[in-house]
């Protein structure tokens, strides 16, 4: 079984018929994790690493992700080419 991301669920769905039974493809209704609002969320000092918190609204979507994938042969990350889907 191969999983593919994307952000919309609409494109879920749609792609979902394309792609056929092989495939999971799951949504992530757009921001999963933010940078906390609060000094010390990116550290220069050690090449500018970034210090990430889930949202809240995101748990459950995360954790219906981790399981498609935890059991997935491949997993395709096709969210939108922009900051937020990149974040």
């Amino acid at each position: 079984m191969e999983v593919v991301i994307v952000e919309s669920p609409a494109k879920a769905k749609t792609i979902n018929k394309y792609l056929g039974d092989n495939f999971t493809v799951l949504a992530s209704y757009g921001h999963v994790r933010d940078l906390p609002e609060k000094n010390g969320s990116v550290d220069p000092d050690n090449d500018f690493a970034m210090s990430w918190e889930e949202q809240a609204a995101a748990s459950k979507r995360l954790n219906e992700i981790a399981k498609a994938v935890k059991s997935a042969d491949r997993l395709v990350l096709a969210t939108d080419p922009d900051r937020e889907g990149e974040a």
